[in-house]
């Protein structure tokens, strides 16, 4: 009974592939962070356990779909953790090293099953030297060859017999599950012989339902595989069949050590399974895959949603009927709860894109002869997909350049009294309505000498003209600006902090930078929760409406007879319960025109530890804000970072709080409102 992977239900498959592709691409993923993390703690017998348990669920799955190359690699990989977690072998940095790389082919082998057009010839040379290298780190257990194609062709003609029956529940076909794909998941551990099938499960015509399934197979597999592969086999369909699995004939102490291993591997399995329903058995069935694209469609609908019910909460307004006025209240809070529970659909942990960079940090540690060790704070903090996935490049790049520029050799770090072991710290934290990323490193810092010699050479800064040492760090991010020495695989051709600091800008977001010479370099980058949606505190000033994030507003103070104090320049201050508050004027600042009868009012804004008030002609409260990009002519408007559409069609500006904080720091104070205790603080 033999059958190609052709002969399995194409619609199936193509219906169910992109949902593997995503399991399997995560399930890789955390094979990767568990080699990482086992190599500080290398006989944990949980990490251990984990770790073949996602191999086993990558390989299981790809034979499903008919995926041999994937299933004959992952079966090299998967003995191998088996010994591993058995204690026949101990995990050293070469094995880890070793398994990284294979982990690495297994994603290649994926990704290009999820792409038709895809090439993977080119690293069959490659796959077929990690098998080898498996095969001899495994001690040559378990006879095999690797193929021209890099797959598995195993020698068959001396493999053990297994005997197996199995009848499958009647519940199978409706629970999803497809018996001919375990059939064929068999197939790819050895050759299926003698294969009968149960005829006596099979009921009479007129009582048969086409629903349930009546299958029932006696065979005999040839394999080397163990009794838990086999098992795995049949491992989602376990609880709704029959199965009994006879080890081969070969004395006494085949059919033990077989037994053992069955009872090892089947037994726990099956009492957690029992008491899977009650404890976790409500918790898996809250868990559901949801396109990103559908999810962005429904955010979008949500902001013309809120644009909306903002437009007809006015109009209620202008009836001043209050049983309308009340219904649209309403509306407008069921509204806010459905936006802010969509949009918390999209938060995820910024630790799952920090821990990507434990093998980044490995891997160039490793090359550049640096011994680095690498530290992640506050993974928890939760930020918008699009947001994560859009800041990892520029993060990637920030940690490269650390490792390259920054932290030094072990000889050099002990030659200035350092620990020879580097730290690479990442950390998070939500501050001021935006997520704060920090990048630090304790190396050698940056040497301001020679970024201004640079920038003098290159025309960026007058021949002999010192700017403040903030200005000279910032020269860091000019377009093909670069100190390196040599031109290596990782810098030195002046390319990337210029489009770091462009990506981040496109995400409404700020980096700044602030280095210690000898002490090492602190890389801060600012953005804003999402994309999509915020709530703002509407002002306006002059014929002009401006918007707040809401969580930057401190308070609000009068300001009546204080616009005429203000100077030319936009900037005064006013004494705020003993403290000097910088304050600076929305119409001095954009040349807006004043607005007759118009109620002066000075916000009180805090971002990124620093407090400012800004003056603005009036206040009209709270307002949910559908974030909408600046267009090109706009984007160098000196802090604003957006625009939305408010309920009567008008346009409104998007304050970026922290670059709006720049700005009132560069002015320079001419007078004051009133008379201040105390001098002027600085807010740079």
């Amino acid at each position: 009974m033999a059958h190609s992977p052709d002969d399995i239900d194409q619609g199936f498959i193509a219906e169910a592939l992109p949902a593997f592709i995503s399991e399997a691409q995560e399930q890789i993923e955390q094979v990767e962070q568990l080699l990482l993390q086992l190599e500080d703690s290398p006989d944990d017998a949980d990490l251990l356990n984990a770790l073949f348990r996602c191999a086993h669920t990558v390989k299981g799955s790809a034979g499903v779909f008919g995926l041999d190359a994937v299933v004959a690699f992952t079966h090299h990989v998967e003995s191998l953790l088996d010994r591993l977690r058995e204690g026949r072998l101990h995990l050293t940095p070469e094995l880890s090293t070793l398994l990284l790389q294979c982990n690495d082919q297994i994603r290649l082998l994926v990704d290009a099953a999820s792409d038709l057009a895809a090439d993977v010839s080119a690293s069959e040379g490659l796959r077929a030297q990690l098998v080898r290298r498996l095969q001899q780190v495994s001690e040559g257990e378990g006879a095999a060859e690797v193929g021209a194609a890099g797959g598995l062709a195993l020698s068959l003609a001396q493999s053990p017999a297994w005997r197996i029956r199995v009848r499958f529940g009647a519940d199978t076909f409706r629970n999803g599950m497809d018996p001919w794909a375990i059939m064929s998941y068999l197939q790819g551990l050895g050759e299926l012989r003698n294969v009968r099938l149960d005829e006596a499960a099979v009921p009479a015509l007129e009582q048969l339902e086409p629903e349930s399934c009546h299958l029932g197979f006696e065979f005999e597999l040839l394999t080397d595989a163990d009794a838990a592969a086999i098992e795995g086999a049949f491992s989602f369909v376990r609880e709704d069949c029959e199965l009994e699995i006879t080890p081969p004939v070969g004395g006494a102490e085949v059919i033990a050590e077989a037994i053992a291993e069955v009872a090892a591997e089947l037994l726990p399995a099956g009492e957690a399974r029992k008491a899977k329903p009650r404890e976790g058995g409500a918790e898996d069935g809250r868990f559901i895959r949801v396109q990103a694209d559908r999810l962005d469609a429904v955010i979008n609908l949500l902001g013309e949603l809120v644009v909306a019910s903002a437009g007809a909460s006015l109009l209620a307004r202008g009836t001043r009927q209050n049983t309308l006025i009340e219904a649209n209240a309403q509306m407008e809070r069921l509204i806010e709860e459905i936006r802010n529970g969509t949009l918390q659909l999209r938060m995820v942990p910024i630790g799952e894109t920090f821990s990507r960079f434990r093998r980044v940090v490995r891997d160039t540690a490793s090359q550049l002869d640096k011994d680095v060790a690498l530290e992640i704070v506050g993974g928890e903090t939760e930020l918008d997909k699009s947001m994560v996935e859009r800041i990892a490049d520029p993060l990637m790049h920030l940690v490269r350049n650390a490792l390259d520029h920054g932290l030094e050799a072990p000889a050099e770090r002990e030659a200035a009294g350092k620990p020879a072991q580097g730290c690479l710290t990442l950390s998070a934290c939500h501050e001021s309505g935006t997520v704060l990323i920090r990048i630090h490193d304790d190396g050698r810092g940056i040497r301001r000498d020679k970024v201004l010699q640079k920038a003098w050479d290159r025309g960026l800064v007058e021949p002999g003209v010192t700017p403040p040492d903030a200005d000279i760090l910032k020269l860091i991010f000019e377009p093909g600006f670069s100190t390196a020495d040599q031109v290596t695989n990782l810098s030195g051709r002046g390319v990337g902090m210029d489009v770091v600091r462009q990506n981040i800008e496109a995400l409404r977001g700020t980096v700044e930078i602030d280095s210690v010479p000898s002490e090492g370099t602190t890389i801060e980058i600012r953005l804003p929760l999402t994309l999509a949606i915020i709530d703002g505190f509407l002002v306006g000033a002059g014929d002009s409406k401006f918007i707040f994030p809401l969580e930057s507003v401190v308070e609000v103070i009068n300001g009546d007879g204080q616009l005429e104090l203000m100077q030319a320049s936009g900037r005064c201050c006013v004494e705020l319960r003993g403290q000097v508050l910088p304050v600076m004027s929305l119409r001095d600042v954009y040349g807006l025109p004043p607005s007759p009868g118009s109620r002066p009012s000075v916000v009180v804004i805090r971002s990124g530890g620093r407090t400012y008030g800004v003056l603005v002609d009036s206040l009209l409260g709270h307002h949910q804000t559908v974030i909408k990009p600046l267009s090109r002519m706009f984007r160098s408007l000196r802090g604003i970072s957006g625009s939305s559409i408010l309920g009567n069609g008008e346009v409104a500006l998007i304050f970026d709080v922290h670059a709006l904080a720049d700005l009132a720091a560069t002015e320079r104070v001419k007078r004051p409102l009133r008379s201040p205790r105390s001098p002027m603080p600085d807010l740079s």
